[in-house]
C-alpha cells in the first residue's frame, strides 16, 4: 500500500524530531501523531517548555551547569561542602552525581573532553575559570571525575598539570567505573564506590 510522504509543517516536526538522539523516523512519526491526535495541549505545552528553555538557560556564572538563574541550585546551596570541588564534563555528569546522592561538594563543568581531532582544545574548556576559582581560595581538594577513556584521561591530565602551580589537593575517580566507558552510563553504585575510592593524581 502506497503511504505519501509526509509535507510541509509535519514533515518539518518529522525532520526536527530525527535530530534528537535515540530518535530514529518512526520514532519521530509516533512522537508527532501524539502531539497531533485529539487535544492539542502537549503540543503547545511542549513548544512553550522548549521555547523557555531556549530563551531562559544558560551557564551558571559559577560552575558552569544549566540554569535559569544566575546561579544554579547546587552552587546556591549553603548547606553544600565549598571545599570540595567536582570537575566534570557536562551537565549531564552533574545530574549523574546528583541521582547518586553522596556528594554533597560544589561541581566545576569543563564543557565537554580534549578531542583535538574534532576541534576540541583547551581554549573551548573551562580549564581557565577552574584556575581562577580554586585561586581565590576556600577549595581544599579537586575531584576528576572525568570518563576514564583516553579524552577523559588526556583532559583530567591537563587539568591536574594547570591546577598544579595553585598547590590544592587533586585526586581521580578510582576506577570502579569500567574504562573506554562514559560516565552518563555508570549506576549509582559505580559513582559511589569511584568516589569513595578517589586517589591522588
Amino acid at each position: 500500500m502506497f503511504v505519501p510522504e509526509p509535507v510541509g509543517v509535519i514533515a518539518g516536526l518529522l525532520e526536527e524530531l530525527t535530530k534528537l538522539p535515540g530518535v530514529g523516523p518512526k520514532s519521530a512519526e509516533r512522537i508527532a501523531h501524539f502531539l497531533l491526535a485529539g487535544d492539542r495541549r502537549h503540543a503547545v505545552e511542549l513548544a512553550d517548555a522548549l521555547r523557555a528553555v531556549a530563551d531562559r538557560v544558560r551557564p551558571c556564572k559559577e560552575c558552569f551547569n544549566l540554569t535559569d538563574g544566575e546561579l544554579c541550585p547546587i552552587c546556591s546551596d549553603p548547606k553544600r561542602d565549598g571545599g570540595l570541588l567536582c570537575v566534570v564534563e557536562t551537565p549531564r555528569d552533574v545530574n549523574s552525581f546528583e541521582r547518586a546522592g553522596n556528594f554533597r561538594g560544589l561541581y566545576h563543568v569543563l564543557g565537554g573532553r580534549l578531542a583535538p581531532l574534532d576541534g576540541m582544545g583547551p581554549d573551548r574548556l573551562t580549564f581557565t575559570a577552574l584556575v581562577e576559582r580554586v585561586r581565590r581560595g576556600g577549595v581544599r581538594e579537586v575531584i576528576l571525575a572525568t570518563s576514564p577513556t583516553l579524552e577523559g584521561d588526556g583532559t583530567a591530565l591537563l587539568a591536574s598539570t594547570v591546577l598544579a602551580q595553585t598547590g590544592v589537593q587533586v585526586t581521580r575517580l578510582a576506577r570502579g567505573l569500567p574504562s573506554g566507558s562514559s560516565l552518563e552510563l555508570a549506576n549509582a553504585q559505580m559513582l559511589a564506590e569511584a568516589l569513595d575510592g578517589r586517589r591522588n593524581f
